[in-house]
């Protein structure tokens, strides 16, 4: 719980701080005198003015006690009263193109964060599993296109792309991932082995109907995790596994009849088994310490999401084999680049489609999932959490391009009517759209608070 929090407030304190320091820097640059710098809100823990600022500014640095936020306060007629010989400081004074500048530059300044973040992740290198194939689900996408498990992918891409080296499965993940939201089908490229002859195939993903980015979406694609030893992991105190007398490290080779080769084939084997009623005792065939052993063991029924699942109580399946992916300084450099580029592309068609219908609101996360996520991968490691940083850094960019009032798209939205009509936008207008985003705004943020709440309790 302790790590969860501190690695949520360095992630928040950290976009913010960022953010801001892009607002900060352009409005420094076109001239515009900055009052206040401050990352947080609420009462000040800390505060202070540099030395050897530029001439014209006098900028106090804040830190709030409240993390949420932070604001860059500029001098501007609309606010205060401005002193004739400062005017040319002000913010409302400056040229459109200047504004606009100075606006635009808190989210570029995320995004590039984001871009030397993935950069970083790659030049440090991440160990994650080899892209080789557990069996598929039955009756899926990757059963019906041919995949039995075993097969290693050596390069992957969307239908009519050129087929790219697939270093990991995560990397296969993602463009599984974005065929399946862009309705594309996906081209495999897979072999028995490194050495083996490799063969293309098809998964026709173009026919999906995509709700939700979850579990079920990939067991629907039949691809759901690399290949595992079928063994058993930790073992809970009540549960059928600890009353059948399984143990860790105990390696499954057959249930019933049925030959074991691979973790999610015996987790899909164990759901199964409640799916006409209470599950069944079946023998399993195990290996502990070099000996063969049968062990009855009787799942226990239960519920998920509105489905008889059998479990056992257990953990099942085995570590999978890892790979150190990493990239020299300019690949990596690039590769941040493009991974920007892809999940920004990818947020704003997942946003389109949540706002026309296509996509349901439960893919909304607010900070009770961020806040986990940060934790999670915070636990697994540095690059794990820089690259949940990256993240979060594209998200908070493009949420804040978005042409809502009161973000920082609403006001380029409102300089591109200026630039169209030669006026800005009137007083009494800017008022109201400011309550139209904020009442847009707030509402987007209970849906996903309501999401947070309702994963948690289900």
């Amino acid at each position: 719980m302790l790590l969860t929090l501190i690695a949520f407030f360095v992630a928040l304190g950290v976009l913010i701080a960022v953010h801001e320091w892009g607002h900060y820097r352009m409005a420094v640059a076109c001239g515009v005198k900055v009052l206040r710098f401050s990352v947080g809100f609420g009462r000040p823990l800390a505060r202070w003015r540099p030395k050897n600022q530029r001439p014209g500014q006098d900028t106090e640095f804040v830190l709030g006690a409240l993390p949420l936020g932070g604001y860059v306060k500029m001098l501007d007629e609309r606010e205060a009263p401005v002193d004739p010989e400062d005017r040319h400081l002000a913010f409302n004074t400056q040229p459109l193109r200047s504004r606009a500048l100075i606006v635009a530059a808190g989210p570029v300044a995320n995004l590039v964060l984001a871009a030397l973040l993935y950069a970083l992740v790659n030049w440090i290198g991440v160990d994650e599993p080899r892209a080789v194939l557990a069996p598929p689900v039955a009756g899926s996408i990757a059963e019906r296109a041919g995949l039995s498990g075993g097969e290693l992918v050596r390069r992957a891409a969307l239908a009519g792309d050129e087929l790219e080296p697939m270093a990991s499965f995560e990397s296969l993940r993602w463009i599984l991932t974005r065929g399946a939201l862009d309705r594309r089908d996906v081209m495999l490229e897979v072999a028995q082995s490194e050495e083996g002859r490799g063969r293309e195939l098809l998964l026709p993903l173009s026919g999906l109907d995509v709700n939700e980015v979850d579990a079920r979406l990939f067991r629907s694609i039949g691809i759901t995790s690399p290949l595992t030893r079928p063994e058993i992991g930790e073992l809970s105190d009540t549960g059928a596994a600890r009353r059948a007398g399984l143990q860790p490290r105990d390696l499954v080779r057959k249930i019933g009849n049925t030959v074991i080769a691979d973790g999610q084939q015996l987790r899909e084997l164990i759901r199964a088994s409640a799916k006409d009623g209470p599950p069944p005792a079946t023998v399993w065939q195990i290996e502990r310490a070099g000996r063969e052993l049968s062990i009855e063991v009787q799942p226990e029924l239960k519920e998920e999401g509105g489905q008889r699942i059998g479990r056992i109580g257990a953990y099942v399946g085995g570590a999978p084999d890892m790979t150190l992916v990493r990239l020299g300084p300019l690949d990596g450099l690039w590769a941040g680049v493009s991974r920007v580029w892809e999940v920004s592309a990818l947020s704003l068609r997942l946003l389109g489609r949540m706002v026309t219908g296509e996509l349901s609101l439960k893919n909304l996360s607010g900070p009770i999932a961020i806040a986990d996520y940060a934790g999670k991968s915070a636990s697994l490691g540095l690059t794990y959490y820089l690259a949940f940083l990256a993240f979060i850094s594209v998200s908070l960019g493009v949420l804040n391009l978005l042409p809502i009032p009161v973000l920082d798209g609403g006001h380029l939205m409102y300089y591109l009517w200026e630039m169209v009509t030669g006026k800005p936008v009137s007083g009494v207008w800017l008022d109201r759209l400011q309550y139209v985003g904020m009442f847009l705004l707030l509402s987007m943020m209970a849906i996903a608070m309501y999401n947070d709440v309702a994963n948690r309790l289900g």
